[in-house]
């Protein structure tokens, strides 16, 4: 494998993959430089090149936490969204906001199945009238679609 070995597009959604073909997609960007600045914060692991050729090309490689902060922290980007990423890849979760209900002092998460439409999703309903938030929107985190 060199630098210059093609990257391909996976038929799996690989969001976490796109983030770091997204990097390599910047004028000028090697995968050697990138995985310079892909260090964990937390413990100092150092992404390797080739690792990120396989995360990007799709191919098998060890999933770690660490290496989720270590790519937000090379490409610069927020490690929620990042972690999310990953989290939809790795285990087809999706992770959002489908109540659109954060604010700025609070994040509000819920992972359900990739495709599933708000009308799927009848306990999260009934929590919102339980917490007398019943007519509050319920949208999917990946297409934008309220539903009342």
């Amino acid at each position: 494998m060199s630098e210059s070995d093609t990257i391909t597009e996976g038929a799996e959604p690989a969001p976490f993959a796109d983030i770091v073909r997204e990097a390599l997609a910047v004028k000028g960007e090697t995968l050697r430089r990138l995985a310079e600045r892909c260090v964990d914060p937390q413990t100092g692991r150092v992404v390797g090149h080739s690792t990120l050729w396989k995360i990007a090309d799709g191919q098998s490689y060890k999933r770690e936490r660490w290496l989720v902060r270590a790519v937000a922290a090379g490409v610069g980007r927020d490690l929620a969204a990042v972690q999310a990423a990953a989290a939809e890849e790795w285990t087809g979760l999706v992770v959002g906001d489908p109540l659109k209900a954060s604010t700025a002092g609070t994040t509000v998460v819920v992972a359900y199945a990739s495709g599933t439409t708000p009308e799927e999703l009848p306990i999260l309903r009934e929590k919102l009238r339980e917490l007398g938030l019943g007519n509050a929107q319920v949208v999917s985190g990946t297409d934008g679609n309220a539903e009342s």
